[in-house]
């Protein structure tokens, strides 16, 4: 049974738990060591990894001491690349070539943000579950299948976006960086439409803007939209 946990989640840092029962993952190191070592209790010598989407400091932030922690860090060589660090933890993977991670079969994917090569992850476990990770991306230009759990960036709404650019809250050229990096509450709609949710058990909503969105709102809209649970740590 799959176990999500948010250590936290937003521009000012990125950092998730999640677990089969058997293998514990840590999805992002966004934040300061020791607010990840508390929320392990100390004992990240249990996780078996780390996955990376990206190079920005609100995902990778810690990425050096979990790495001299002992802990192994998978990514795309472009994002390894971005973080200008030679270690022999480091994993480089490739988008659409699965690999393991004690019970976890992993699928990373390529998704459109404003760095070199950032990933999303597909997570099966031996029990047949799939998760769905994606964060920092405007569009997923794939379809999934069997889909149990979802995490995905629900970072801003268009109309909110729109109006705080008028009240002058926003400056105006946010806009077209926001259209081109992050994942709008209409574009994630699209995506749930897009795909199968027969058997989603829950849906997480990340990475939500400070001023451009509605916790309220987006947790509404997307429940009424899929008749799924849904979460916004």
């Amino acid at each position: 049974m799959i176990e999500i946990t948010s250590i936290a989640s937003g521009s000012k840092g990125n950092c998730y738990r999640v677990t089969d029962g058997h293998t514990p993952l840590l999805l992002e190191c966004g934040i300061n060591y020791k607010e990840i070592q508390r929320a392990f209790n100390f004992r990240l010598s249990e996780v078996a990894g780390c996955l990376i989407t990206h190079e920005h400091g609100d995902h990778s932030k810690s990425i050096r001491e979990v790495l001299k922690g002992g802990m192994n860090c998978y990514m795309s060589s472009g994002t390894a690349e971005g973080l200008k660090i030679d270690h022999h933890r480091i994993n480089k993977v490739n988008p659409l070539k699965q690999f393991q991670i004690g019970t976890w079969t992993i699928l990373p994917f390529d998704v459109q943000h404003d760095v070199s090569e950032p990933f999303g992850f597909l997570l099966a476990n031996e029990e047949g579950e799939k998760l769905l990770f994606a964060t920092d991306t405007y569009y997923i230009k794939y379809k999934f299948e069997g889909l149990t759990h979802i995490m995905v960036e629900c970072n801003y709404s268009r109309d909110i976006l729109v109006q705080n650019i008028i009240d002058g809250r926003v400056p105006k050229v946010m806009k077209k960086r926001l259209e081109q990096s992050h994942f709008s509450l209409e574009n994630v709609k699209e995506f749930f439409k897009a795909n199968d949710l027969s058997q989603v058990q829950e849906i997480w909503l990340l990475h939500l803007s400070d001023t451009n969105s509605n916790e309220e709102l987006f947790k509404r809209e997307i429940q009424s939209l899929t008749g799924k649970l849904v979460f916004i740590p």
